[in-house]
């Protein structure tokens, strides 16, 4: 699981490891959640170039990884982990309802615990501990700020960035547990992660649609 791109306990057929980046790949050619509603014009083609960017960069990776299968998969998925944790600091700065406000924090909260309780186990892995966000992460944000430009982000937008966000974490949850490699109690917090991530779905779902 890496940088650039949600666990059901995914019994799978084991994946190649360079799978969830290809995969990643793939869905910034243009697969896009149906909770995204369409955007201005101007919101598309700048949004299509930032895309475009972001394929030619998805090699640019990093150059080294956790020796073992299971600190390289903890290495992609915290990447995700941590767009995670960016999506809902910009939700608190963005929001204007005291009550959701209050919501995205405890996420970004509950988020940097994730990111600290994968971190320790990639360190007894030997790896390094993970801060950076994925590239498709990157380019989403950037992409949400051209938009507001030409269109107001609401709390209904706001609420759809956010489970758009979600689906991303979740998908990278359940390539983690189906890769296999992620065994004993590492497997079970993270299981333990996609569960509190697959509540926080379904909520944000009903919120937005109290939003009318």
């Amino acid at each position: 699981m890496k940088k650039n791109q949600p666990s059901a306990n995914t019994a799978a057929t084991p994946r190649p490891k360079h799978s969830v980046a290809q995969n990643s790949a793939g869905e910034m050619r243009g697969q896009r959640p149906a909770t995204v509603k369409k955007t201005s014009t101007v919101g598309k083609i700048v949004g299509g170039a930032l895309l475009a960017v972001g394929v030619a960069l998805v090699a640019r990776r990093r150059k080294s990884a956790p020796a073992t299968d299971q600190g390289a998969t903890l290495d992609e998925l915290l990447y995700f982990v941590n767009d995670r944790i960016e999506g809902y600091q910009r939700a608190v700065a963005e929001s204007h309802d005291a009550e959701l406000r209050g919501y995205y924090k405890q996420l970004a909260s509950q988020s940097q615990q994730f990111a600290t309780d994968l971190n320790t186990y990639l360190t007894r892995e030997g790896g390094k501990r993970e801060t950076s966000t994925t590239l498709k992460g990157k380019l989403y944000r950037a992409w949400m700020d051209t938009k507001a430009i030409v269109t107001a982000r609401d709390e209904k937008s706001i609420l759809g960035s956010n489970i758009y966000g979600e689906e991303w974490a979740l998908k990278a949850y359940q390539e983690a547990l189906a890769d296999r490699t992620l065994t004993g109690p590492l497997r079970q917090a993270v299981e333990r992660q996609y569960a509190l991530s697959q509540h926080t779905y379904d909520r944000l779902k009903k919120l937005k649609a109290k939003q009318g």
